[in-house]
């Protein structure tokens, strides 16, 4: 569900199932797949808010990772349903921030943190971030 910006931040809630490849021996979610999930995370913050990343990518816009962060705060199991609650907001001049919350259906925490990514040009010099994501954040 898309939620409208609240002080400069857009948010989103998605869900996702968790698939049997991505768990370890013990049961539980291997510990990359986090990440993973952020970036279903970060899509679909996208997609709702009518930004879809192939269209950033014909614009002439990418966005490398320049951080990431994950707190690993419980187990998800095979077909776990989970929801990711994510915010974006600018992060400085020329970059984004993505934080997102996972949780189990019950609401206990599976884990949450937060990437950032530089607004660049195709050669990977930094550049403004278009209007049109800036209007998105008023």
């Amino acid at each position: 569900m898309q939620q409208p910006g609240a002080n400069g931040k857009l948010e989103h809630r998605t869900s996702l199932r968790v698939r049997y490849a991505e768990v370890d021996r013990l049961g539980t979610y291997y510990n990359s797949r986090a990440l993973e999930w952020f970036e279903v995370g970060r899509t679909e913050i996208m997609r709702a808010h009518g930004m879809v990343y192939t269209q950033w990518e014909e614009q002439g816009y990418m966005l490398p990772l320049v951080e990431a962060h994950v707190n690993y705060r419980g187990r998800a199991q095979y077909d776990d349903l989970l929801w990711l609650d994510v915010s974006m907001e600018m992060a400085g001049r020329a970059s984004l921030k993505f934080s997102v919350r996972i949780t189990n259906e019950a609401g206990e925490a599976v884990a949450e943190g937060y990437t950032v990514h530089a607004i660049v040009h195709p050669d990977g010099r930094p550049i403004r971030p278009p209007e049109w994501l800036l209007q998105r954040f008023e």
